[in-house]
C-alpha cells in the first residue's frame, strides 16, 4: 500500500511538473516550476520502487540516483535559463533585477 501511494504521488508531481512547464508564460517560469515537482516526483517514484521490490541492492541504487538527481537538477536547469538568457529567449521587462547583464558588460570591457 505505501509503494502504491508513493507511485501515485510520483505521478502526481510528475504531471504538474509537466502542466507547468507547458502552462506557464515564459523561459524562466517554465523552467523554474517544474524543478522542485520533478525531483520530489522522482523521490517518490524511486521510494515506491524500492518498497515494492524489497531488494537492499535496489534501495541503494535508487538512492544514489536519487542524489545524483538531487545535486544535477538545479545546477542544469542554471545552465538552460543561462542559455536561455544569453540566446534571447529572456524578455528584460520579465526580470526584476537583472545582475546578469552586468556581469556580461563588464567581461567585454576587460
Amino acid at each position: 500500500i505505501v509503494a502504491a501511494i508513493s507511485f501515485m504521488a510520483g505521478s502526481l508531481l510528475t504531471l504538474a511538473a509537466a502542466i507547468a512547464a507547458r502552462r506557464f508564460p515564459n523561459l524562466l517560469a517554465r523552467l523554474h516550476a517544474p524543478a522542485k515537482p520533478q525531483v520530489a516526483g522522482l523521490a517518490f517514484m524511486l521510494l515506491g520502487l524500492a518498497i515494492s521490490v524489497g531488494d537492499p541492492t535496489v534501495s541503494w541504487t535508487c538512492l544514489l540516483v536519487f542524489l545524483f538527481q538531487l545535486i544535477t537538477a538545479p545546477i542544469s536547469t542554471h545552465l538552460a535559463a543561462r542559455a536561455g538568457y544569453r540566446t534571447g529567449h529572456v524578455r528584460p521587462e520579465d526580470l526584476i533585477v537583472d545582475e546578469y547583464r552586468r556581469d556580461i558588460i563588464d567581461s567585454q570591457r576587460e
